[in-house]
C-alpha cells in the first residue's frame, strides 16, 4: 500500500515582506497625521489665545481714534501686544535712566506706606527680580534629591542658598540651598524645602527638558534630534510595509 507524502512546502522568497492591509495602512497616516498636526494646532490655539487675551487688556485703554480698527473694516489681530511691548520696554528704558529710577523709587515709596498693598508688591516684585534677572540662577539649574524614600530619586529646581537666619538655625556654617520639586503632571505644584547642597545631585539638563520630562510623567525625555528623526523613519516605513535598513557593514583593514 502506498504512502502519500505530503508535498514540502516552498520557502518565501529571500526579499518577501510580509503584506500591510490597507486598514493597517490607513491607522498610521491617521497617526502620524495625530503627531504632526496635534502639537502645531494646540501651539496655534494657544497662541491666538494669548494674543487675544492682552488684546483685550490694552485696547480698551486706547482711544479708539488712535487705533486701526476704527478706520479698517476689520480687527488687527496682535496690535495689543505690540502695544503692550512697546509700553515695557519704553517703561524699563526709563527706568534705567536717572528720572525714570526716580519717579520709581517715588511711586515704591508711596506703595510703601499703603497697608495691604505694600507687603503684596514687594513681595511680586522680589519674585520678578529673582526670575527675570539676567545673571541670577534661581531656577536655572536641575537636581536629582532622594524623595520620598531613600533610594527613590525626584527631579528638582535649584532655588537660592539659605538665607543666613535659616542656615544658621539649620547646622551653623553649612552650605544649604532651597529647592522646588515639582508635581506630575502639574510643575506649577509641589514642594519647598531646605536640603544640604552634598544631598544635591546637579544634572546637565535644561530646565525645559526637565518641565517636559516632569508633565509628561517620564514619557517625553530630553530632545534627541537623531532618535526624532529615526522614529518618523521608522513610522514612514512601517505605512509602507518595509523592512527595517540593514546596518551598514564596517569595514576592517588589513
Amino acid at each position: 500500500m502506498a504512502t502519500l507524502i505530503p508535498p514540502v512546502p516552498e520557502p518565501d522568497p529571500a526579499g518577501a515582506r510580509p503584506r500591510v492591509s490597507a486598514r493597517g495602512r490607513l491607522r498610521t497616516y491617521f497617526l502620524t497625521g495625530i503627531i504632526v498636526s496635534g502639537p502645531l494646532a494646540i501651539t496655534i490655539y494657544i497662541t491666538w489665545w494669548f494674543i487675544s487675551l492682552i488684546d483685550g487688556w490694552v485696547k480698551p485703554l486706547v482711544p479708539a481714534s488712535y487705533l486701526p480698527d476704527h478706520y479698517l473694516p476689520f480687527s488687527i489681530p496682535g496690535l495689543g501686544l505690540l502695544i503692550a511691548f512697546l509700553a515695557v520696554t519704553l517703561l524699563g528704558f526709563l527706568t534705567a535712566n536717572l528720572v525714570g529710577r526716580s519717579v520709581v523709587e517715588f511711586g515704591e515709596v508711596l506703595l510703601a506706606r499703603t497697608p495691604v498693598i505694600s507687603g503684596l508688591y514687594k513681595g511680586l516684585r522680589q519674585i520678578f527680580e529673582t526670575l527675570f534677572s539676567a545673571n541670577g540662577t534661581s531656577f536655572r539649574t536641575v537636581g536629582l534629591v532622594e524623595f520620598p524614600v531613600k533610594g527613590t530619586w525626584s527631579v528638582v529646581f535649584l532655588s537660592a542658598p539659605a538665607a543666613p537666619d535659616v542656615q544658621n538655625a539649620l547646622a551653623p556654617g553649612g552650605d544649604h540651598v532651597g529647592v522646588f520639586l515639582p508635581c506630575a503632571p502639574n510643575p506649577t505644584t509641589g514642594f519647598f524645602f531646605y536640603l544640604p547642597r552634598r544631598d544635591i545631585v546637579e544634572i546637565a539638563m535644561s530646565v525645559d527638558d526637565a518641565a517636559k520630562l516632569v508633565m509628561s510623567a517620564g514619557v517625553i525625555q530630553p530632545d534627541d534630534p537623531h532618535a526624532r528623526i529615526q522614529a518618523m523613519a521608522a513610522t514612514l516605513r512601517a505605512a509602507r510595509g518595509e523592512d527595517a535598513p540593514a546596518p551598514a557593514p564596517q569595514r576592517t583593514e588589513a
